[in-house]
């Protein structure tokens, strides 16, 4: 009998699919989801209907025994490409931060850089059996996956950048790049460099084309050259940002007065490098990133500071607001970026 129990608790082993409720009540998916996770905007005539049909075909949405009453399973899940990396620590901290206060669990689900799970993660037994919303931390989601969410209503935000067909929170990074290389022009700056961020995944992100695009735009409004010699890439990383300054000053040819690096970790990773190849920052090179790591402050460096933490910590308030009834909690905002002036820029040299 225990057993019996069990399969009907983890809804998936009889072979009973949301669909297969749905059509029995006579309702959407949407509408089942949202009742037997005990969500609002159900009558209560209907979520009675809808649990009655669930229970006669065996079928229940939440895994956990303690959530059978109301279907809810009081976790919420965070999708994310990496956790080692400071912006995603950083912001999984945050929601965490809030779900403790709100007595909810964290769910986290982390794709190590690469989408080949994706398909697993957005499973149904991912999304409706375990988690009452996600919370995506710098991914863009397929249509496939957009419109699986929203058929079983899944409450959703996208946290550190903008995502298309999504409420997302993150910096407004065309400005954010804008205001380090502006920064650059103003001390006096010609010759500048760009190691811009592009992670060798399907995460189909926009933040690093949309920061080298303020980068071009900014230098050509400024009437400024653009040398293609003088662009890099790297992956966020520290040791990206070493390999791709060493790459910069093997080449024959003038040297920038000035790198812009689409983050924080490259950054520190040219400073690093430039001391070992006996380049002194700032004096012959300047150097500014993105982000205001939690070392930047200890290194001096340069940066347009954000909050990733803050912003997820604002992303998961409005899920929670959601689930509890608060109907367009769920939205779209602008978090704030400031340019930290230090050590590692100045006038170029004379």
């Amino acid at each position: 009998m225990a057993r019996s129990s069990e399969r009907s608790q983890r809804g998936g082993h009889s072979g009973v699919s949301i669909e297969d409720v749905a059509a029995a009540a006579g309702v959407s998916t949407a509408t089942v989801s949202r009742a037997v996770r005990g969500l609002p905007r159900v009558s209560p005539a209907t979520r009675e209907k809808i649990l009655e049909v669930a229970a006669a075909l065996g079928y229940v949405a939440s895994s956990s025994a303690s959530g059978l009453a109301t279907g809810r399973t009081k976790t919420i899940g965070v999708l994310a490409p990496f956790v080692s990396r400071w912006f995603f620590s950083k912001a999984i901290e945050g929601a965490d931060r809030e779900l403790h206060a709100r007595h909810y669990n964290l769910s986290l689900f982390n794709l190590g850089g690469h989408g080949s799970n994706r398909e697993r993660l957005f499973s149904k037994t991912m999304v409706y059996k375990q988690i009452d919303a996600l919370l995506v931390l710098c991914m863009a989601l397929t249509h496939d996956e957009l419109d699986h969410l929203q058929k079983i209503d899944i409450p959703l935000v996208v946290v550190g950048g903008h995502v298309e067909e999504c409420p997302y929170i993150g910096i407004d990074d065309y400005a954010a790049a804008s205001t380090a290389v502006r920064h650059l022009i103003d001390l006096g700056h010609r010759d500048i460099a760009l190691i811009h961020g592009d992670d060798e995944t399907d995460l189909n992100f926009d933040v690093p084309r949309v920061r080298m695009l303020a980068f071009t735009e900014v230098m050509q409004g400024a009437g400024l050259p653009i040398r293609p010699e003088w662009d890099e890439w790297g992956d966020f990383t520290v040791r990206s940002g070493q390999e791709a300054f060493r790459r910069l000053w093997a080449r024959p040819g003038p040297k920038p007065t000035a790198i812009f690096c689409a983050s924080d970790e490259m950054a520190m990773g040219v400073i690093f490098e430039a001391a070992r190849t006996g380049v002194r920052v700032p004096e012959e090179l300047s150097v500014v990133g993105i982000d205001n790591h939690d070392f930047a402050d200890a290194m001096g460096l340069t940066t347009v500071g954000q909050r990733p933490d803050e912003q997820a910590e604002l992303a998961t308030k409005m899920l929670l607001d959601e689930l509890d009834g608060m109907g367009g909690s769920v939205r779209s905002a602008v978090a704030p970026h400031e340019l930290i002036v230090r050590r590692t820029t100045a006038p170029p040299p004379t």
